[in-house]
C-alpha cells in the first residue's frame, strides 16, 4: 500500500477542506470524512495494482529500489500474496465507487465526471498511461490537484471554487513532478517492459527542464492567485517549501553527466521534492484555515 506516500493524499484532502472553509461553507463532517477515506482507498488501489502489474510484468525484479522510486519489493519477496494483493485492489475499488454513488445520491451527478475519471486513472495507470508519455506526466498531478482537491471543495461546497482550482493547480504541478522524477532512476528497467514516460522519450535533461517549468508555474499560480485575491495573502507562505523542488532541479542538474546521476544526489533531490509536494500543500491548507479564521472573526 506504500502507506508513507498517503500523506499527499491526505494535505490535498485538506486543501480542498481549506477552500471550503474559506467559502464561509458550514463543514459537514460524515461528508468530509467520506472524502478522506475515498481518497486515500483510491490511493491505496492505485499503488496495489501497481505494485500487482510491475511485479507481473517483472519489472520489480529489474528496479533498484530507493526510499521514494522502485515499488515496494514486497511482491519480489513474497510472489505468493500476489493474488491477495489483486483481490485486496478490488475491494478498494469497489469501495471507492460505493463511496461515489453515495455523493451521487446525496449531492446529484455533479461528482459523477470526478469519480469515473478517478476510476480511468487507476485502472490504467500503470499498463496504458505510462506508455503514453505526456498523458503519463500530467496524470498523477490532474487525479491529485484537480480530482481529490476540487472534488473535496465540491462536495462540501456543492459549487465550483476558484479558489479550489487555483489550490488545485499548485498541487498539479508539484504532484507531476513527484512522479516525474522517480522516474529517473528507474528509466532503464521501466523501457524493458514497454513504459514510455518523459524521461524515456525525451531524456533526463529534457525532463529536468520540465521539473523547473512545473515548479516555477505552481509559484507562478499561487503568487497571482493571492495577487487577485483568490487565495488570502497568508498563503504566500507556501511559496517557501517550493524552494525544495528549486534545490532539487538544481541538485541534479549539477549532477547530471550524460544520461547518469549519481546515487548521492539522487537520492537528496528525491527528498526534496517529496518535500516540496508535500508541505506545500499542508503549508497552503493552514494559512487559507487560519485567514478563515481572522476573516470570520
Amino acid at each position: 500500500m506504500r502507506l508513507s506516500f498517503l500523506t499527499l493524499t491526505l494535505f490535498c484532502v485538506l486543501v480542498g477542506f481549506a477552500t471550503a472553509v474559506y467559502a464561509g461553507t458550514e463543514i459537514n463532517w460524515l461528508s468530509f470524512s467520506l472524502c478522506l477515506i475515498g481518497a486515500l482507498i483510491a490511493h491505496i488501489a492505485v499503488n496495489t495494482l501497481n505494485e500487482y502489474q510491475d511485479f507481473q510484468s517483472g519489472l520489480d525484479f529489474k528496479t533498484d529500489k530507493t526510499p521514494f522510486s522502485g515499488g515496494s519489493g514486497g511482491l519480489v519477496e513474497n510472489p505468493n500474496a500476489a493474488s491477495l494483493v489483486l483481490n485486496f485492489t478490488y475491494l478498494c475499488i469497489a469501495l471507492v465507487i460505493f463511496i461515489g454513488l453515495y455523493f451521487i445520491a446525496t449531492t446529484g451527478l455533479g461528482i459523477l465526471p470526478f469519480g469515473l475519471i478517478g476510476i480511468v486513472i487507476i485502472i490504467t495507470y500503470t499498463r496504458y498511461i505510462n506508455t503514453q508519455a505526456w498523458l503519463c506526466l500530467f496524470a498523477p498531478g490532474f487525479a491529485f490537484g484537480l480530482l481529490i482537491v476540487v472534488a473535496t471543495d465540491y462536495i462540501l461546497t456543492l459549487n465550483y471554487s476558484l479558489s479550489a482550482l487555483a489550490s488545485g493547480v499548485v498541487c498539479l504541478f508539484l504532484v507531476s513532478n513527484v512522479l516525474l522524477l522517480s522516474q529517473f532512476p528507474d528509466a532503464n528497467a521501466d523501457k524493458t517492459v514497454g513504459r514510455k514516460h518523459i524521461v524515456i522519450a525525451y531524456g533526463k535533461k529534457f525532463s529536468l527542464s520540465v521539473y523547473l517549468i512545473f515548479t516555477i508555474f505552481a509559484g507562478i499560480t499561487l503568487i497571482l492567485s493571492c495577487f487577485y485575491d483568490v487565495l488570502p495573502k497568508l498563503a504566500y507562505l507556501a511559496l517557501i517549501p517550493m524552494l525544495a523542488g528549486v534545490e532539487a532541479w538544481r541538485t541534479l542538474s549539477k549532477s547530471l553527466v550524460g544520461s547518469k546521476i549519481a546515487n548521492q544526489p539522487m537520492n537528496k533531490a528525491l527528498a526534496l521534492n517529496v518535500i516540496a509536494a508535500n508541505v506545500t500543500p499542508l503549508l497552503l491548507s493552514i494559512c487559507i484555515l487560519v485567514a478563515s479564521t481572522s476573516q470570520s472573526s
